[in-house]
């Protein structure tokens, strides 16, 4: 298989991965905004320079300690400190392999562009895989064990080392909160080629392989289209109409009784608003229900309106269900208010796939909008 197609095919499976992810999280999705927001990452794990013998014969530990941000749900940054020990190695004229240590410490400054997010449908998922690059500096000391031996090469640097840094990677990081994420990296980095104090004519290359922890922090609250009003409907008390004449008690008149004042039924409406799976756009077939709530408040400048979002539990999951049900309901809200109704007047409220109004999957995709007249 060609290297082009082994990228398709990877890019293909990075998907699947990120499709098959939309489970529940820990992390609260309505309460707080998936971007931006800042993080710090510890790492361990191995490492091996690639040179005349078995890089399995080179693995030494490894450690990281970055600091970045996601400034967009696929776009980030970070600057990446990676070190401490590594170890070349070479065979000598008896056929024997000659290892010896140094040490190294990379700095890089790495974009971060998330997969999932970048070819999937939301701004959230749990399992993210992150494609990594990056550009930096690597400087290398205590290179003794080769310097001082009988087997040092005339490539075999003193003192310290300078060298360039390109970093190509990938990343697994799984949220397990709000605030905390696992991650699973590797990465192969491009070096001059007297790194590994040998000469080949061409760039040293090193592989890392590490599992860190993230603390992510910073985010942003979620700011609803709608400001939600919570007040609560009085009763109302009616005029001298037919309607309300004819509820009056009628009292002998020998009876002094008295008479409850005349009570008006509070007039209301109602409209259900019904939506696509996974979807808050409002459908032409719809539209013409908003129109007769948008007409019905401004035949009734006194009336307020509760818009309720609901989503069917028969598919997704309860972290996204919640999402789309606010979502369909400020969908609504937002029709309402664009034709010139106060917004004031609209409370906004989202039950998730808790509550099914209809039991029925495909009509519980749903924003029931009900008006009751002051």
């Amino acid at each position: 298989m060609s290297r082009i197609k082994l990228f398709f095919v990877s890019l293909l499976l990075l998907q699947v991965v990120c499709t098959a992810t939309r489970a529940q999280s820990a992390a609260d999705r309505i309460d707080y905004k998936p971007t931006p927001y800042m993080f710090v990452g510890l790492q361990g794990g191995v490492q091996t320079t690639f040179a005349d013998i078995s890089p399995f014969k080179l693995i030494t530990p490894t450690a990281s300690v970055s600091f970045g941000a996601f400034f967009v749900p696929s776009v980030g940054a970070r600057i990446h400190v990676n070190g401490l020990w590594n170890k070349g190695g070479f065979e000598t004229d008896n056929d024997n392999d000659f290892k010896y240590n140094f040490k190294y410490v990379t700095s890089d400054l790495d974009l971060l562009l998330n997969l999932c997010t970048l070819f999937g449908h939301e701004d959230y998922y749990p399992l993210n895989v992150y494609l990594i690059g990056g550009v930096g500096l690597t400087y290398a000391w205590d290179n003794d064990d080769l310097v001082k031996s009988n087997h040092s090469t005339p490539f075999a640097w003193e003192d310290n080392l300078l060298s360039h840094n390109f970093r190509l990677g990938a990343m697994l990081d799984y949220n397990i909160s709000k605030h905390w994420s696992v991650n699973l990296e590797v990465s192969a980095n491009n070096l001059r080629d007297k790194f590994n104090s040998y000469y080949h004519a061409k760039d040293d290359w090193q592989l890392t392989a590490q599992l860190g922890l993230a603390y992510k922090f910073g985010f942003g609250k979620r700011v609803h289209t709608a400001p939600v009003v919570v007040a609560p409907i009085e009763e109302y008390v009616g005029d001298n109409s037919a309607e309300s004449a004819a509820a009056l008690l009628v009292v002998p008149d020998t009876e002094k009784k008295e008479v409850a004042p005349p009570v008006k039924t509070v007039e209301t409406m109602q409209k259900d608003i019904f939506f696509m799976i996974a979807s808050s756009e409002i459908r032409k077939s719809e539209a013409a229900k908003i129109r007769e709530v948008i007409s019905w408040l401004e035949s009734h400048p006194t009336a307020v309106a509760t818009i309720t979002g609901h989503a069917d539990a028969g598919t997704g999951n309860p972290v996204l269900n919640a999402r789309y049900a606010l979502n369909r309901a400020e969908a609504v809200a937002k029709a309402i208010t664009d034709a010139g109704i106060d917004a004031s007047r609209l409370t906004v409220e989202s039950k998730g796939d808790k509550v099914m109004p209809y039991g029925d999957n495909e009509k519980s995709r749903v924003a029931i909008v009900l008006a009751t007249e002051k």
